[in-house]
């Protein structure tokens, strides 16, 4: 006869742990720069570096001392060294030391310079140009800067080598956004100059820029319609409803405001399942 089966010893069964599971939502649209002609892209970084030389703008940045570490050694080596660090002519000129931050900072004003600094001033709307550096990775740092600027009717575009001219020129290690500020007053030519080379922005659910989408219908077109519907009868009219209906194709959605958040004040919160109630 063959043997029962043994049931498994202590510890052998292993419990599994749950999975976690996270629901997201993906956008079904997919976002990106419009291209930019190679001479326009030429054009844009010759100008702002000419323009940056000229007016001198420069980030300095002290550099900092670095502690030398002496080890332990016999007197007479010790006030060698003591009287070959108080030698006069290791000592920098007077006058030749800068303090750090940046040169003329009227001008670094006019400017926003870095992808966070850009959203906030594209946010508060007080930007009038915007570039974004093409070797941005991974490119969902910049790319929300797409739908921000379209919304905010600001023109912006992404340039290649963006970050490789203008950086060394300016004193800082890369450059992946710049704006304008519309403030500004030192860059009124430049900016004048750039804007029409910049390509337009394409996103589905913002059809061109909000202040143009009422201009799209042609207003003659509307009145002839509301002649006709005036003169038709009530059958007819649910016709040309449709007719109109179908002739609107731009849609513009409009930002949903949140005035106050009210918590639910009947929610019960449960006890934790590790601490149980003593009964009395």
């Amino acid at each position: 006869m063959a043997a029962a089966p043994q049931a498994p010893g202590r510890g052998s069964v292993r419990r599994t742990r749950p999975l976690t599971v996270k629901t997201s939502l993906t956008n079904p649209y997919t976002i990106c720069w419009s291209a930019l002609d190679r001479e326009d892209m030429h054009f844009i970084l010759q100008t702002l570096e000419d323009r940056f030389q000229s007016l001198g703008l420069r980030k300095i940045e002290e550099k900092k001392k670095k502690k030398q570490f002496l080890k332990k050694q016999s007197p007479d080596q010790h006030s060698t060294e003591v009287e070959n660090s108080e030698d006069p002519k290791e000592k920098p000129p007077e006058g030749s030391e800068q303090g750090s931050g940046w040169t003329p900072p009227d001008v670094r004003k006019q400017l926003a310079i870095g992808v966070n600094e850009v959203t906030r001033a594209l946010e508060r709307d007080g930007l009038q140009l915007v570039l974004v550096c093409k070797s941005a990775k991974p490119a969902r740092i910049t790319s929300h800067l797409i739908q921000l600027s379209l919304s905010r009717s600001v023109p912006a575009c992404q340039v290649p080598r963006l970050s490789e001219r203008l950086a060394p020129v300016i004193g800082l290690k890369c450059v992946l956004a710049l704006g304008f500020r519309k403030t500004t007053t030192a860059f009124v030519a430049e900016v004048r100059a750039i804007i029409p080379r910049v390509p337009s922005l394409h996103v589905p659910w913002l059809q061109g820029r909000p202040e143009d989408s009422g201009e799209n219908l042609d207003t003659a077109s509307l009145e002839s319609l509301d002649r006709e519907v005036l003169e038709t009868s009530f059958e007819d009219l649910s016709k040309h409803k449709r007719k109109l209906v179908e002739g609107q194709q731009a849609v513009v959605l409009q930002p949903l405001k949140i005035k106050k958040l009210i918590p639910n004040p009947n929610k019960i919160r449960k006890p934790p399942k590790g601490k149980k109630t003593t009964s009395k």
